[in-house]
């Protein structure tokens, strides 16, 4: 069976009108979401990502050049990820149909992992 990794996307901003109370709630709908995932089975593993864009390093050494987040140029950032197995594209996408990250606005981009022999 392959894995995809569901990629979720968010503009953290959108989170920031919300009392502390609501936010937990939203918390509890994505666990309860990957908790159906791994009762299911097909959760491999997920992480939710700091709300910082992180580093991008590009080039060749020794001239790799670092450069504050993927974005620069939109607030949208890689909010976390979750790995599933599924046997096709379109299972993969059933999987993450009802995510509660498409409720609040957000993107997922579904990606076929490549298992390299030997990784």
């Amino acid at each position: 069976m392959a894995k995809y990794m569901l990629l979720l996307h968010d503009d953290p901003s959108s989170f920031a009108t919300m009392s502390p109370e609501q936010i937990q709630k939203v918390i509890e709908k994505y666990m309860a979401w990957g908790g159906r995932l791994k009762q299911a089975g097909v959760l491999a593993a997920s992480h939710k990502l700091t709300d910082e864009p992180g580093k991008v390093m590009r080039g060749k050494a020794p001239g790799v050049r670092v450069t504050d987040g993927p974005y620069s140029e939109t607030k949208e950032i890689l909010a976390g990820y979750y790995l599933v197995d599924a046997e096709s594209y379109d299972r993969a996408m059933d999987l993450a149909r009802d995510c509660p990250h498409l409720e609040y606005g957000g993107t997922i981009e579904v990606r076929q992992v490549d298992e390299m022999m030997g990784a």
